[in-house]
């Protein structure tokens, strides 16, 4: 079936990014990408996605702002409690076998999960024998989640997920309140290096213990999903673990035959 012509101007855009500023998004979902890319333009002030193309390959700081839409955060802290409890009861006696821990966090977005895994792992006296690694593609992402402040007004949620995913302490204990914020203790970011990386053209992170890449892949078309996937193996050390999101598996994948179900309802998964 021929593709119209926003789909073309689409597949355009994509390659123009691609070579003007090296970010890949040419094995993105098709229809994910259509419906940011389609959000973008009455904010970025373009009428079509021609247009569009045009004004981001002059313009960087409206290729920033189209960025924000191409990788819109969706996140929050102990997301899905049950796979933070099932990583403090099934995965964490594993990880206690080991002198010292490399956890990576792949598309940590504005920095909830890796924040999220560190108070579990501090829990667990596990942090301070711990390096984790936050990655992402989107520069602002980064640098919100280095600065570990987040709204006032996700509190609530926040803390009712820490205690369902078994959280033994008061999740207060975690932070500082000030006017409409809260600062997280930077006892949690002392362990964490947060890094610029893409899965569709960077490399490995070696000798991985734990890579958690939660709601990323279902951004991704089956050739990507494979790549990251891949990556992931070849990052894990023998046995390590893979915790993927509530709608992501690594069945079906080209590395299927590479892992096996751990936490199969909470889609963790053991490297063989």
């Amino acid at each position: 079936m021929p593709h119209g012509p926003v789909e073309i101007e689409l597949k355009l855009l994509v390659e123009a990014i691609y070579h003007r500023y090296s970010y890949d998004f040419r094995d993105y979902s098709g229809a994910s990408l259509k419906r940011r890319v389609l959000l973008s333009l009455r904010h970025i002030g373009c009428e079509s996605v021609g247009a569009l193309q045009r004004r981001i390959l002059d313009d960087p700081q409206a290729f920033m702002e189209l960025l924000q839409y191409l990788t819109i955060p969706v996140t929050e802290m102990f997301r899905d409690p049950g796979y933070y409890r099932a990583l403090r009861e099934h995965v964490v006696p594993v990880l206690r076998t080991y002198p010292s821990l490399k956890i990576w966090v792949a598309g940590c977005s504005t920095g909830e999960e890796v924040y999220s895994l560190a108070i579990l792992l501090h829990e667990e006296g596990l942090l301070e024998r711990s390096m984790l690694y936050a990655t992402d593609i989107n520069p602002r992402s980064l640098e919100r989640a280095r600065e570990g402040i987040f709204d006032m007004r996700h509190v609530r949620a926040y803390t009712r997920n820490y205690q369902q995913a078994g959280g033994t302490a008061s999740f207060a204990d975690y932070y500082t309140a000030a006017y409409d914020s809260v600062l997280l203790d930077r006892s949690l970011r002392s362990r964490v290096t947060f890094a610029d990386h893409s899965l569709a053209t960077d490399s490995v992170f070696s000798e991985t213990h734990l890579i958690s890449c939660r709601n990323v892949l279902i951004y991704f078309n089956k050739g990507l999903q494979n790549r990251a996937l891949g990556l992931f193996h070849e990052s894990l050390c023998r046995r390590g673990f893979l915790g993927l999101g509530s709608k992501e598996t690594v069945e079906f994948s080209a590395s299927a035959e590479r892992f096996e179900p751990f936490v199969k309802p909470e889609r963790i998964f053991r490297k063989l």
